[in-house]
């Protein structure tokens, strides 16, 4: 099964570390990152899916973090 996240915060460090974590714990970059203005918090937001093939089935259960 592929596994999907898409892991945002804002345009700071954390998303760097963030990606970075996925990818050392085995996920790969898909498509390319987004970037978008907050209007409401007033900040710089970005994206990054990536994806995991994992074992198993897929349930609405699975905590993707984790995987």
């Amino acid at each position: 099964m592929k596994a999907y996240r898409f892991l945002t915060a804002d345009d700071t460090s954390e998303f760097c570390h963030k990606v970075t974590k996925a990818l050392a714990d085995g996920w790969e970059l898909y498509g390319d990152p987004t970037y978008a203005h907050d209007a409401s918090n007033g900040v710089m937001r970005c994206g990054q899916a990536v994806v995991k093939d994992v074992s198993g089935d897929y349930s609405p259960d699975l905590k993707l973090g984790q995987l």
